[in-house]
């Protein structure tokens, strides 16, 4: 922002013209790295939610191969039913509850804008005033 602002008749008009185009410059400088900074924002809550979902499939998937074992035994043991008859109980109660991990990581990522909307409508309405002043 200028702040050698000069009163008086030995300004020129082209000091005057110097200065405003010295502040856009620094206005669209600054939209500039406002944008650059909210894209990685964004991209880091997406790199953190990607991380999350790996490592939740992942400590699911072990569950699964341990836990899922362990109940059908328990439950062919605990129960008259027959081992396939336990190996499909435990399989879909696991199946429902891996779904909602799936969906509960989805729906984090479905937060996140790719794109930044405020600083994109900013930027273009500055460079809107400078293309066609009133």
């Amino acid at each position: 922002m200028a702040t050698d602002l000069q009163t008086g008749p030995d300004t020129s008009i082209s000091e005057l013209v110097t200065g405003i185009v010295k502040d856009v410059q620094e206005l669209l400088a600054q939209q500039l790295q406002l944008f650059k900074e909210e894209l990685s924002a964004d991209f880091r809550k997406t790199k953190e939610a990607a991380v999350s979902l790996a490592f939740g499939g992942g400590a699911l998937l072990l569950a699964v191969g341990f836990l899922g074992l362990m109940l059908v035994h328990l439950l062919n043991w605990a129960t008259a039913l027959p081992l396939w008859g336990c190996y499909g109980i435990v399989g879909g109660v696991l199946a429902a509850l891996g779904g909602a991990l799936v969906f509960a990581g989805k729906h984090q990522l479905d937060s996140v804008t790719p794109f930044p909307q405020e600083s994109a409508q900013a930027l273009k309405e500055n460079v809107q005033c400078l293309i066609n002043p009133k």
